[in-house]
């Protein structure tokens, strides 16, 4: 099944992957891709539509992105998003200045003619606004749609030439009827059928997948994360016994993990599921060892080596599975905007395993999309939903050495913090939340004894894409009971205290 797709030309704006995961919200696919594919690239292509995000630039510099100027006479809807819709103007004839009055925040914007964009929705709305130019001249043969009473052109477009730019940015929830805006290109405009479904995804994939693979052999590194565990049961559904996953158990899993996902997986499943032991040689690796880069290279080394020794165990393989996903494709550099990291989700896997090809099921969707998928797959809500945990597991959440008592008070201090949580119903609303060991000791009184103890510090944030995250506001009755019982039933622990940091200036995690 071919899927109609919607193009995404990436200028560098700081919500590009958030239009790009509304539009599939809408079931469109679409891809983020750089602002200057040629024409005859997007003709290839074949999109039912084009949007242009947002960037940080002014058409007027020089060294500012364009797009292929052949590319308005392909007959492709367009939709120009903030620096998107300058670019449309200037490029068309119209006219952009620098505006008198820079507009951030929140704008009430009123249309002053019907269109296919507004189709729907209220006359006058809120929305996000971000600019400092802004369009004051539209293009021959568009017309203005609607304005705030800072910003003369907030939307303009032509339903003939199916062309339109739009000054505030729909994408993000903070304009009311953004999304509704967006469903009106990609439906009335650009006629999609609604045709990206989970659904679909898993029977193309399951097809393609078993089609390539046949009667050979895959191995799979299964780290209990949700990107792992979800690429090993599309893989499991398509091959089945074909299928051999490694994991291993170095000893710094949170509570319960590893019985959880040889349950899951191994007993539910009946995935061939090989646990390797190694709690003693990732303990005796890490002791005395207190800075955190260097605690990283030992866990990476260290599984590295206990993988491969699984590995050699079942010989020659012919695909090896990674878990990448589509931010890691767009944050190799994609898009247009910075590069920030090589997608490499098993770190140095391949050098040390035998194998033919590398399959990655899931590069095409974004970590919300890979959730869904976890749910089609009939994955358990604690699979789907657990939460996210750096490679090196809790050894970068305790600060300093890592000791057998530390895992062990972090351990229950953090079930206890992600256990109320989901009481108060907060699990889905909160982007990330675990409990830190500090390397700050303080006095307590516990009973009639003085103790002299490990601060734990609580970190929630909220974020879209982990690129940006505010700290969560957890009502202070669910803080207060975290405390409490950490306090009360964890030993070692005297001292609770909530990281109220957002990123940047901090990161989500602590090392």
């Amino acid at each position: 099944m071919r899927h109609q797709k919607v193009l995404v030309l990436d200028f560098g704006g700081q919500y590009n992957q958030l239009i790009a995961r509304r539009v599939r919200d809408l079931n469109v696919y679409c891809d983020l891709m750089p602002c200057d594919m040629a024409a005859e690239e997007v003709e290839a292509y074949a999109p039912i539509g084009i949007i242009f995000t947002g960037g940080p630039n002014s058409v007027y510099d020089a060294a500012s992105p364009r797009v292929d100027p052949a590319l308005f006479k392909l007959g492709i809807p367009v939709l120009g998003i903030c620096y998107g819709c300058q670019l449309i103007a200037h490029m068309l004839g119209g006219a952009v200045e620098h505006a008198a009055a820079s507009e951030y925040g929140r704008r009430t914007f009123t249309f002053s003619a019907d269109c296919e964009l507004s189709f729907g929705l209220p006359k006058s709305s809120v929305c996000w606004m971000s600019h400092t130019d802004h369009v004051t001249r539209v293009p021959e043969g568009f017309s203005v749609l609607a304005s705030t009473p800072s910003c003369p052109v907030t939307v303009f477009g032509s339903d003939e030439k199916k062309i339109y730019g739009v000054q505030f940015h729909p994408e993000v929830v903070h304009s009311e009827c953004g999304n509704a805006l967006l469903k009106n290109f990609l439906y009335r405009v650009c006629g999609a059928k609604g045709d990206w479904t989970m659904k679909n995804y898993v029977a193309e994939q399951v097809g393609r997948i078993r089609e390539k693979v046949g009667d050979k052999k895959v191995l799979c590194a299964m780290s209990g994360g949700v990107d792992s565990a979800v690429a090993a049961t599309l893989i499991h559904r398509a091959v089945g016994n074909n299928l051999t996953c490694v994991f291993v158990d170095h000893g710094l899993h949170r509570k319960n993990e590893p019985e959880e996902v040889m349950a899951v997986f191994r007993d539910g499943l009946g995935m061939n599921l090989v646990k390797a032991d190694a709690q003693e040689l990732f303990l005796g690796k890490l002791a005395g060892v207190a800075e955190p880069e260097q605690k990283r290279k030992i866990i990476g080394a260290e599984f590295i080596k206990v993988f491969e020794r699984e590995a050699k165990k079942i010989g020659a393989v012919d695909f090896l599975v990674q878990g990448t996903i589509y931010p890691d494709v767009i944050e190799s550099g994609k898009g247009k905007s910075a590069v920030i990291k090589s997608h490499h989700n098993v770190g140095g896997l391949p050098s040390v395993v035998d194998f033919k090809e590398i399959i990655e099921p899931l590069r095409d969707l974004f970590k919300d999309e890979v959730r869904r998928l976890g749910t089609e797959l009939g994955l358990p809500d604690a699979i789907v939903w657990r939460q996210p945990c750096p490679g090196p597991a809790l050894a970068i959440r305790i600060m300093g050495e890592v000791t057998r008592q530390k895992l062990e008070t972090l351990r229950e201090a953090d079930w206890i913090f992600r256990e109320e949580v989901a009481k108060a119903g907060l699990e889905k609303q909160i982007w990330q939340y675990f409990a830190v060991i500090t390397d700050c000791k303080t006095v307590g009184v516990q009973g009639d004894f003085r103790t002299y103890e490990n601060v734990i510090a609580l970190r929630a944030v909220t974020s879209v894409d982990a690129m940006t995250a505010d700290w969560a506001r957890i009502p202070f009755d669910v803080l207060e009971r975290v405390s409490s019982r950490i306090t009360n039933e964890v030993p070692h622990a005297n001292r609770i205290v909530y990281d109220i940091t957002s990123k940047p200036p901090a990161t989500i995690e602590w090392e």
